[in-house]
């Protein structure tokens, strides 16, 4: 089990106007495309990078929405860093029997639980 590098990170914001520009107009970047998505209660924004990776800028839809409870208890900031994996399955196999916590095994998005990686929300991300 390795890290293959940092697939993307995802940064939480109140007003998705706000972090775009932010992000634009205070670091350079170029906006690639928004969407909204209903099933995770979030508006996003992609700013891709040279490398390969991305920044994606996420606001909440709702109340209610798992981003909007996060900015609520830690305020806006890294929301999740997505490492690149080689290979998903025998990472999470790797990880599980090292006690590491996590969230999502089973489904097509696995996560670290922040309590085992100094409060960070990892997502697992199959090398591409």
């Amino acid at each position: 089990m390795t890290f293959k590098g940092v697939d993307h990170i995802v940064v939480r914001v109140k007003d998705l106007d706000a972090g775009i520009a932010n992000w634009r107009d205070n670091f350079g970047l170029t906006l690639d495309r928004t969407s909204e998505s209903v099933e995770l209660g979030m508006k996003q924004a992609f700013f891709n990078l040279d490398n390969g990776g991305f920044i994606e800028v996420v606001a909440p839809l709702t109340d209610d929405s798992p981003v909007a409870k996060a900015i609520e208890s830690r305020g806006e900031g890294l929301h999740v860093m997505a490492m690149e994996v080689e290979d998903r399955d025998a990472t999470v196999k790797q990880l599980e029997a090292n006690g590491v916590k996590l969230i999502g095994v089973g489904t097509s998005q696995v996560f670290i639980h922040p309590k085992s990686a100094n409060g960070i929300l990892v997502q697992l991300t199959p090398k591409a």
